[in-house]
């Protein structure tokens, strides 16, 4: 071992660092004059270096994979805690849930409770999610003899959907409860109170109405009420959730934003009608001839059954042959009656 003086070692520390440079600017130079050499000199290097470098990877591979197995082991551990936590939690309420259940269909038979009849459904696939005269529809492909009526309740796996507005040969379309246009009856599922969740445009729908002194708290179930005979009652809406400006909004329990599979149910619900259906309603039999209204205990006479006037010119006919017809009717009755006269 060579032994260095201290100012031997002092005087070769400080010309190591301009020796390094140097040599750096010695290297670069020689690949600017010969770049084929310095190239060949580099793969030379590397492919010295590769089996070194492969040599190592494997130890360091087994250690990652190692601390790996170990971080998933602790990760499994405290699911499995968080679990078993959670199974506790549920078995309680199911033991809760079985003596409510049983408490209940005492209290049916006791008060001979009738069941609500079995709804009826059909599942449709979101085809699109844009056009028409809404902003927040989806339409649905329900294929052909569909049973698809408008006012039909959509909802998915979670909640309350929409409602049918639009029904065509192979189609449907379903107002969210998101739009402007969507007006849907609910209750708040603690207070019981009814308010008016409306549509506005935006991801959460808001509420409105609601009975004073009563107003809705922050994380409160909302369920639809059987108002207006519109929807049906107790149907899962969403959660109240209260924005910046301390207004009542509903946390949808649909996922709106990523609706692929819909079931329509038909209640039986007719609570609102169209404009046009309610003035069908309301004159069921206008648009069916007079000869089919009429009764064997209530004949109508020929003239009367037959006519059925569509135009102007038509109405002066019938009107014509009605007192052409009036006037021969009381001709022939004055002449009848005159041989009576003449006997008295």
């Amino acid at each position: 071992m060579i032994r260095l003086s201290i100012s031997a070692r002092q005087a070769l520390a400080k010309l190591t660092l301009p020796v390094l440079i140097a040599a750096a600017f010695g290297l670069l130079l020689l690949g600017k004059a010969d770049t084929m050499l310095a190239e060949r000199v580099r793969m030379a290097l590397s492919d010295t270096l590769v089996p070194i470098y492969g040599v190592l990877a494997e130890p360091l591979a087994s250690a990652r994979r190692v601390i790996e197995s170990g971080e998933r082991l602790f990760a499994v551990a405290r699911e499995n805690d968080r679990l078993r936590e959670e199974n506790e939690r549920l078995r309680k309420w199911q033991a809760v849930a079985l003596a409510l259940d049983a408490e209940n269909a005492t209290l049916r038979a006791n008060l001979h409770w009738i069941p609500d009849p079995a709804v009826t459904y059909v599942t449709a696939r979101v085809v699109a999610d844009a056009g028409g005269e809404y902003a927040r529809s989806v339409l649905l492909s329900v294929g052909p003899n569909h049973s698809v009526t408008k006012g039909q309740i959509a909802l998915d796996d979670r909640g309350l959907v929409g409602r049918v507005t639009e029904v065509g040969a192979r189609s449907a379309r379903v107002l969210l409860i998101s739009d402007m246009n969507s007006r849907v009856p609910v209750t708040l599922e603690g207070s019981r109170a009814r308010a008016m969740l409306i549509g506005t445009n935006g991801p959460r729908p808001r509420l409105m109405y609601w009975p004073e002194g009563t107003p809705p708290v922050e994380g409160e179930r909302v369920v639809t009420s059987a108002e207006a005979n519109a929807f049906p009652a107790n149907l899962p809406v969403g959660t109240v959730h209260y924005n910046a400006s301390n207004v009542a909004e509903v946390e949808p329990a649909a996922r709106l934003d990523r609706l692929e599979i819909i079931r329509l149910f038909d209640y039986g619900l007719h609570g609102i009608l169209p404009p046009e259906a309610a003035r069908t309603a309301e004159r069921p039999n206008l648009e069916r001839p007079i000869l089919e209204r009429q009764s064997p205990e209530h004949p109508v006479p020929d003239r009367i059954a037959d006519r059925q006037p569509t135009t102007v010119a038509d109405r002066q006919q019938t009107m014509t042959a009605d007192r052409q017809q009036t006037t021969a009717d009381r001709q022939q009755t004055m002449t009848a009656d005159r041989p009576m006269d003449r006997r008295h």
